[in-house]
């Protein structure tokens, strides 16, 4: 079994995961501070890890940012309601720093 990490690396370069875990399905859209939030948690193996995006009209362009954390969780609904208070406290700490290159 891989560490946590190699798995959140290959989920993050697009590789299929060892396992075929599922989901990162995005839940219904929220409205937070200016910017679109949304759930869409993974799972790994009989755990949800926190996932989500956030998404903000700049200009002209949608820009729009993935999180996936360790945060690891028993049920699917618990990691949706994780994940939008993880993407919260994101857009209250970064703000649009969030999409600066």
């Amino acid at each position: 079994m891989g560490s946590i990490f190699s798995r959140l690396t290959s989920m993050l370069s697009g590789k299929a995961r060892a396992g075929g875990g599922t989901g990162g399905k995005r839940g219904a859209a929220q409205e937070y501070n200016g910017f679109t939030i949304q759930a869409a948690p993974l799972q790994d193996g009989s755990q949800w890890l926190t996932a989500g995006f956030i998404s903000k009209k700049v200009g002209d362009e949608q820009k729009e940012h993935q999180f996936i954390r360790a945060d690891t969780h028993a049920s699917r609904e618990d990691a949706e309601a994780f994940s939008l208070t993880k993407a919260r406290l994101i857009v209250d700490e970064q703000g649009d720093r969030l999409f600066e290159q």
